[in-house]
């Protein structure tokens, strides 16, 4: 076998081995177990309604909900790259969902799950976890914002007690509903909803750490009964446990039709598992999740829940909060989630099938309102005008569009404006000759005829055309010196404006002359011949004095005599130092 096949069969083993599951953490389940079984208990009752919730809302049902929180929540929390991450069905996954399932149904969307499982697996096997960092705070802030927006929405049919109505656009939805409402009022389902939601909000004020939502739909769906409040539609007959696993969902031939789909779930479930798991991070000390790890256990947690009828699962920011609020300090507690909420499964379900869909519909009213932030809202927009466009501009795309194209679109935006941010610091400016040993009479001869200008800053595509113009509006003079030693980076575009300028200039007569040309910049001004223009007499100078001895020349009518490499004693002019014969420039004279 040979040496350089032995070290890529060993390199894929590393990258394996540090995606699964190693000794640190059965050292961190091992700390403190207690701690984590409450937590785990704590973060269970408060993800039963939710989990519910978004399974309605998916259009799969209740039943499809829990499933996800029980096998995507165990798998993540065994296979996740966050001791602290809690997985499950959400509310910006139930968004993609909807149209998926009215376009594709049910099947459509099991098999999207799946797809996208494979892609995120995909996405860790490449390291693409580190990326996440790039992702603007603005972005993220509107893409909260729109998300609890179209949850809250999206809640409307069942918190009025009409059927939810047929169409793509939450919007659209959300105005049929009101109609339905109108021709047939539910006031029944309305208060239970409006009292569900006021209780976890106002709840949560007083006492934080009371699951409130729990003890909202225990009360709601109490009421209902003892009632006998035949408005209040339950949710239904659920079964008592979990599916056998079947991949009977599957059909090839759907795959081509179901690959963007897929792709769109995918990017979702990354871009929201690792805000959450950054978010966990943040809440506590000396935690630091795995991206690429995070990524790894969220495609496992997508591969295995629709194999027992479950949605497509992210990390859950509202329900990984609650586990570091409560303590945990190990992914036992997450585990332990999944496990408390599949005994429910198996042992509640017909006291759970009970509860009315209105009392779901207000716990997700309240955690819509409770992702909003106001105070980061108001910080966000006040910082610059620029994130307050970022911000909104995702938010709205969020709401009338899709997650994935509004989050495009505000990377692209907050791209844009990043590069005219940068583009502006690009500047042209004209100085002074500086006079070194010249007598006065010759300085103000130089003056008269030379002219040098500074570029500072990238000169790259984004800002390039502006140094175009100005430097062909120069006055009739015969030399003209570019100071290039802080010109910080420059492209292929940058390099083809400089060389239309400088051959503007040599239509018209003027010699121009570069100084302080950076070594990694030559390549890209020599690709394009702009070298050779910079060069006209045949060799780079170092540093502006050097540049003014050529202009000096060419006034003469002498040219220096062309070099190709450095004198004795004296180091390469490409170095941006002189020999020790040589004047010594100042900070200013390059």
């Amino acid at each position: 076998m040979s040496t350089a096949l032995t070290r890529g069969l060993r390199t894929v083993r590393t990258r394996i081995t540090s995606l699964l599951p190693g000794r640190a953490d059965l050292v961190a389940v091992r700390r403190d177990p207690r701690r984590d079984l409450l937590a785990g208990l704590t973060v269970a009752i408060v993800a039963l309604p939710l989990a519910l919730g978004f399974g309605v809302s998916s259009g799969l049902g209740a039943e499809a909900g829990l499933a996800t929180a029980v096998i995507a929540g165990a798998v993540a929390a065994v296979f996740g790259g966050s001791n602290l991450q809690v997985s499950g069905p959400t509310g910006a996954m139930t968004v993609v969902l909807v149209p998926i399932v009215g376009r594709y149904g049910p099947t459509g969307v099991l098999t999207v799950g799946l797809l996208a499982g494979v892609l995120l697996i995909g996405l860790a096997a490449l390291r693409a976890g580190k990326y996440m960092q790039y992702v603007p705070a603005p972005v993220v802030e509107g893409f909260t914002l729109g998300i609890a927006c179209v949850i809250g929405l999206q809640q409307v049919p069942n918190a009025l007690g009409v059927p939810t109505p047929k169409g793509d656009k939450v919007l659209v939805v959300t105005w049929r509903a009101f109609e339905e409402f109108a021709k047939s009022p539910n006031w029944t389902a309305v208060g239970l909803a409006l009292a569900v939601a006021a209780v976890m909000l106002l709840g949560a004020r007083w006492r934080p750490t009371i699951p409130f939502s729990i003890l909202a739909v225990i009360a709601a769906t109490a009421v209902a009964q003892l009632a006998h409040l035949d408005a209040a539609k339950p949710i239904g007959e659920l079964p008592s446990g979990l599916p056998a696993p079947s991949l009977a969902f599957l059909h090839l031939g759907d795959l081509g039709s179901l690959a963007a789909p897929a792709v769109a779930v995918a990017a979702l479930a990354a871009l929201e598992s690792l805000l959450s798991a950054s978010v966990a991070d943040g809440m506590t000390v000396g935690q630091q999740h795995d991206p690429d790890r995070e990524l790894f256990g969220q495609g496992l947690a997508n591969i295995a829940a629709p194999l027992f009828g479950g949605v497509p699962a992210t990390g859950a920011i509202a329900r990984t909060a609650v586990n570091v609020r409560t303590g945990a300090a190990s992914r036992t507690a997450a585990f332990t989630h999944a496990v408390v909420l599949a005994v429910i499964v198996f042992a509640a379900s017909p006291l759970v099938a009970k509860i009315p869909l209105a009392a779901l519909a207000g716990v997700l009213l309240a955690t819509a309102v409770r992702m909003v932030e106001v105070g980061s809202l108001k910080a966000m927009a006040r910082a610059t005008r620029s994130d307050a466009m970022i911000l909104a501009l995702t938010a709205v795309g969020t709401l009338a569009l899709d997650l994935v194209y509004a989050v495009i679109i505000g990377l692209a935006v907050a791209g844009a404006l990043a590069l005219r941010a940068v583009a502006r610091q690009a500047r042209l400016d004209r100085v002074p000759l500086d006079r070194g040993d010249h007598s006065a009479e010759e300085h103000a001869l130089l003056a008269e005829h030379i002219v040098a200008y500074r570029l500072d800053g990238p000169l790259f595509f984004a800002g390039a055309h502006r140094f175009l113009l100005e430097l062909t509006e120069v006055a009739d003079v015969r030399v003209v010196i570019l100071r290039m030693s802080r010109v910080s980076t420059i492209d292929a575009t940058g390099a083809l404006v400089l060389k239309d300028a400088v051959e503007k200039l040599r239509r018209r007569g003027i010699v121009v002359l570069a100084s302080g040309i950076r070594p990694g910049q030559l390549r890209v001004l020599d690709s394009v011949g702009a070298l050779e223009l910079l060069r006209p007499d045949g060799r780079d100078h170092a540093t502006t004095p050097e540049a003014i001895r050529a202009a000096r020349g060419h006034l003469e009518g002498v040219v220096p005599a062309q070099r190709t490499s450095p004198a004795p004693g004296e180091e390469a002019v490409l170095s941006g130092t002189t020999g020790a014969g040589d004047h010594h420039p100042g900070p200013t004279e390059r």
